[in-house]
Order: C-alpha cells, then sequence, then structure tokens
C-alpha cells in the first residue's frame, strides 16, 4: 500500500499487476464499492489482492466485484465480514449498458485494475480490455527488455564519456 496519497490525492490499496500482462486495457472506469465497515478497516490496514478477482455484470444490470480477497479485520468481532464475498460496484446506469454492450463482442472482458482511497471513498478502477495471445505477451515482454538494455547501454556510455 502507497502510504501517501499520489499526485491525484488518491492511495492505492491494491493493484492487480497480472492485468497489464494478461490483457490489452482499452476503456478505464472508476466505480465506487459497497463495503461493509470491517472491509473499510481492512483495506485502510492495506490488505487487499485481486490477483484472482474478476467483474461481472447480472441480469438486472448490477455490476458485481467477484473474487477480490480483502482478508478479515484483525480486531473484529463476531461481526466480521467473509473474505471473498461479492461486492456490488457502484456505476451509472448509463456506464453499466454500455460495458455490458461491449463485453458481448468476442474476447473482451472487465477487469479490475486497482483498490484505491479517493479522499475518504474506496474506490475500484475497472477496465475494458482483450485478451491478449501468447505471442502478445512475449512481444510485450521483449519490447520491455530491448528498452531496458537501451536505457543501460545510455547510461554506461555517459558514464564512459565523463
Amino acid at each position: 500500500m502507497d502510504k501517501k496519497p499520489g499526485s491525484d490525492g488518491t492511495l492505492t490499496v491494491a493493484r492487480n499487476k497480472k492485468a497489464n500482462h494478461d490483457y490489452a486495457i482499452e476503456d478505464c472506469y472508476e466505480a465506487g464499492i459497497a463495503l461493509t465497515g470491517t472491509e473499510v478497516k481492512s483495506l485502510r490496514e492495506g490488505r487487499a489482492s485481486l490477483a484472482e478477482a474478476f467483474v461481472n455484470i447480472d441480469r438486472r444490470g448490477e455490476i458485481w466485484l467477484e473474487g477480490a480477497n480483502i482478508p478479515e479485520y484483525l480486531n473484529g468481532t463476531w461481526n466480521n465480514h467473509a473474505p471473498k464475498r461479492k461486492r456490488k460496484l457502484l456505476l451509472h446506469a448509463v456506464q453499466i449498458a454500455k460495458l455490458s454492450r461491449q463485453i458481448e463482442a468476442k474476447g473482451y472482458t472487465i477487469v479490475p485494475l486497482r483498490i484505491y482511497f479517493k479522499g475518504s471513498y474506496a474506490k475500484v478502477e475497472i477496465a475494458l480490455a482483450r485478451g491478449k495471445k501468447e505471442y502478445d505477451k512475449r512481444q510485450a515482454l521483449r519490447e520491455e527488455q530491448d528498452k531496458r538494455e537501451a536505457l543501460r547501454a545510455m547510461r554506461y556510455k555517459n558514464m564512459q564519456s565523463r
């Protein structure tokens, strides 16, 4: 968890690091999340994981975050929450309708990218994404590695010229 708020005033709690590797991100949305008291306290301690999380839209037009792990609050009592329960996401009806139309297209899905606090509100950044093929993943890794090697070579060249 970032201890200090970022430049935009947000405090990131959890990131989905595999999302950028496994998916090509197209559109991002900021959604509110309906939480219980102990879930908020657990998030404030920086305890959450989006490793197996996904977003689902049900028949009634409600959008849900499933598989996100927010561990039980350590100082909670008998009314603690279930760590992997479904959590309702709060978006405008127009945005939900647009997302549901777009995920009907082949290969599109909605993935959660991060959970963060914006002011005192817990938010989830979700994205419309298309699954990458294996060769796309290899190509992205190769590009990152080439970029790293170029930076390393430039740094080495600059040290030699001094």
